[in-house]
């Protein structure tokens, strides 16, 4: 997984799969998930990040 967070547009992405996406849906107006053919979830974008309290992201040890 890869998080990519685009603080001057406050906008956080977290990228699953390298899968080429087939579909997208919004769960509501600033979170998104893009899904793969076989139905995994690719990649979900969170708008307004910040805001919603989505960053900073939580770093665990492995």
């Amino acid at each position: 997984m890869k998080t990519t967070y685009y603080e001057a547009d406050d906008i956080l992405v977290l990228r699953m799969d390298n899968k080429p996406i087939v579909r997208e849906v919004s769960q509501d107006w600033n979170t998104h998930v893009s899904y793969a053919a076989d139905g995994t979830v690719v990649e979900i974008v969170v708008l307004d990040a910040r805001a919603c309290g989505a960053v900073p992201v939580q770093q665990h040890a492995a």
